[in-house]
């Protein structure tokens, strides 16, 4: 089976935070909590860059390694799934998250925190496929519908994208290599270019 994942390209990422909007409205998600969000690093320096970050769907996730309830789970299309009625709101996951993906309803201490949310892929949870439960308690399964989740589809630049993780890296190098090919055109008609100097015959650019 296909592994899926996320891949965000921030050399197109316009911190529209239409990922963030898309998200919040397909799965319901409550105020306060954020299953997607757009990180600037170097906000109004030269290099300022822009990504959109939620969980990562690790192939060895951290969460899942410090849960004491094993609530965490992985499908066979390598989503990370986890399960609210076994969730004790311990906050592990949180610490352990490089990407900061768990989010709780409440701030408290251990087990006040409410149940934890995340980023499902759009995938839903342990209930049945499409039930009502499901919704209620995971959001959209929009991959039990044959799509991809909205957060992607809805980018309007596509920086972020999200499927299969071989398609995923084949688009990663093709930019690249565009990129990189648009860098060397560039150069070199520049160095070909003609330039008008003043009072004299036409020069070439150095």
């Amino acid at each position: 089976m296909a592994l899926m994942k996320f891949y965000c390209d921030a050399e197109r990422c316009i911190e529209c935070n239409g990922c963030v909007t898309a998200c919040k409205n397909e799965n319901d998600v409550p105020w306060g909590v954020n299953r997607r969000r757009v990180v600037t690093i170097k906000d109004g320096e030269p290099g300022e860059r822009s990504l959109s970050v939620a969980c990562m769907h690790c192939a060895d996730a951290p969460c899942a390694a410090v849960c004491p309830v094993n609530c965490f789970y992985t499908t066979k299309d390598g989503v990370v799934l986890h399960n609210k009625d076994l969730c004790i709101g311990c906050g592990y996951c949180f610490y352990a998250c490089p990407f900061g993906a768990p989010q709780f309803p409440t701030v408290g201490a251990f087990g006040s925190r409410g149940k934890m949310d995340k980023c499902t892929f759009c995938g839903g949870g342990p209930e049945e496929d499409l039930s009502e439960a499901e919704r209620t308690k995971y959001g959209s399964n929009r991959l039990a519908e044959g799509k991809l989740p909205l957060c992607a589809e809805m980018c309007s630049t596509k920086a972020l994208l999200a499927g299969d993780a071989d398609v995923l890296s084949g688009i990663y190098r093709k930019r690249v290599i565009n990129r990189g090919a648009s860098v060397l055109d560039w150069g070199v008609s520049y160095q070909n270019a003609t330039l008008k100097v003043p009072g004299g015959a036409p020069g070439k650019a150095k």
